[in-house]
């Protein structure tokens, strides 16, 4: 069984890989990449807190974020939409996966 830390390091490897495509991505809009770029300084906080349950309810919240930018950019391409959308999944996938407090 996977443990909710461990998650955390598989979630933070899917949000860096989407970091690196909007990065690299000419299409994407400033504000997407700081968007992504933020939900990834969260993943990176993440990993290293205590109190995985409130990391991840805080690391949704910055996915969430992610997402709404995502969608909004009209110049993005739909590889690097997916890879954010997939970040985002993950993220959604690992709290619903969280034992009851």
């Amino acid at each position: 069984m996977t443990t909710t830390a461990e998650r955390l390091h598989e979630i933070r490897a899917t949000i860096d890989a989407a970091l690196g495509a909007v990065q690299a991505d000419r299409g994407a809009s400033p504000v997407l990449v700081a968007v992504v770029g933020e939900f990834a300084n969260k993943a990176a906080k993440a990993v290293s807190q205590d109190d995985e349950r409130t990391s991840v309810i805080e690391l949704e919240q910055a996915g969430d974020s992610a997402k709404a930018a995502a969608e909004a950019d009209a110049g993005l391409s739909d590889a690097t939409r997916k890879a954010v959308l997939d970040a985002h999944l993950a993220i959604c996938i690992a709290k619903s996966k969280l034992p009851p407090p």
